[in-house]
């Protein structure tokens, strides 16, 4: 959203504007001005707001078309959407633990080595935070005599670097293997007219790594799946509203900051009346928190693939993923990994051993959606 202002110095800090600053904010933060902007990478489409209302409204009975249903009216009736650790891999058995083993490596520390038990109960421990599995692990065997106290930091943050590094050159090598079965279900679902869609914009993988698990599965699959990214939830209907950049251009940094806090005020009731239109649930904080981003991503992903969220079923690997799921209605069937063979997953319509025939597959999935 872009809101642009014009004046001179006196006018835009005088009490007259900024008492019709405030009004026009608000008026702006509830979409009442003649025109709004959205951003895409490759242009901007101004809406004038009777079009905005109708895009809000629409959202929900029938979301956004994109290149998966451009040359149909009707929107699917069923979409797939794939998160990336544990579903399209056992990332944290194949990647992140292999990963972490190089990196030790490279930096000549011989004495650590991951076992899966090993890694498996650091993981538990630091809730998956890679930064404190280290502290937890150098505390228990001691931290190497050569690194002075005030530098742990900073050769933590080394060490996930160079395992990020290890873990990409994994996946792109096709050393990191797929899931079993899941190029059969692929096929399934795509052999139904069923949209598939890979929600890579939250995973703590990184995008290069679920880029290169999909391209295991071959062009033929690929080129008929969807990949939602940063950028595409950044150019989303919801992206741009809830995650956008806010006002710029015509008027001094100071007033720009004043503008976006009166925004920012707006925003949490702005959204709830956009919550209830879209019939959703949205909870605005002035930062950008893990769930918001996830939840951001999921809406996304609904809109791209053109298919109402209820209609979506997200197969996620963690707890990520239903939590957030169940926030906006949209059902999730959590595929148990390595990692969380044991876990409960109270939010999720069910949890199910792989893919395949008495666990993930296409009619299976379709009876939780009733």
């Amino acid at each position: 959203m872009e809101l642009v202002l014009a004046g001179s110095a006196a006018q835009l800090h005088s009490p007259v504007f900024n008492s019709k600053l405030k009004s026009l904010v608000r008026d702006f933060s509830r979409s009442r001005l003649h025109s709004l902007k959205f951003r895409s990478r490759h242009r901007s489409i101004d809406y004038s707001f009777h079009n905005f209302h109708k895009r809000l409204t629409l959202m929900r009975a029938k979301p956004l078309q994109s290149s998966l249903s451009s040359n149909s009216e009707e929107t699917s009736k069923l979409a797939i959407l794939l998160e990336v650790e544990g579903v399209l891999a056992d990332v944290h058995k194949f990647g992140h633990r292999r990963g972490f083993n190089l990196a030790f490596q490279e930096f000549n520390l011989e004495c650590a080595n991951w076992s899966e038990p090993v890694y498996a109960d650091l993981l538990r421990h630091a809730g998956g935070a890679e930064e404190t599995m280290l502290r937890v692990f150098f505390d228990r065997i001691g931290w190497p005599s050569s690194l002075p106290s005030n530098e742990k930091g900073s050769f933590i943050h080394n060490i996930i670097k160079a395992k990020q590094r290890a873990l990409e050159k994994l996946a792109a090598s096709g050393d990191l293997p797929l899931r079993p079965g899941l190029i059969d279900f692929v096929d399934e679902v795509l052999e139904a007219k069923v949209p598939v869609v890979v929600v890579a914009a939250y995973s703590k993988s990184g995008e290069h790594v679920a880029r290169s698990l999909i391209a295991q599965l071959g062009p033929e699959r690929t080129n008929n799946i969807t990949v939602v990214g940063e950028a595409e939830v950044g150019n989303s209907a919801y992206g741009q509203f809830v995650l956008g950049a806010g006002v710029s251009g015509g008027i001094d940094e100071q007033l720009s900051i004043e503008v976006s806090k009166a925004v920012a005020a707006e925003k949490q009731q702005v959204a709830e009346e956009v919550a209830n239109m879209l019939a959703v649930s949205v909870n605005i904080d002035t930062s950008i928190t893990e769930s918001k981003n996830t939840i951001a991503s999921l809406r996304a992903a609904s809109e791209i693939a053109a298919v109402d969220m209820d209609r979506c079923i997200l197969l996620a690997g963690s707890q990520t993923g239903p939590l957030s799921a169940s926030r906006i209605g949209m059902p999730c069937v959590v595929v148990r990994s390595s990692t969380t063979a044991r876990a409960e997953f109270p939010m999720a319509k069910a949890a199910l051993e792989g893919f395949g025939f008495g666990a993930v597959t296409l009619s299976n999935l379709q009876k939780y959606l009733q």
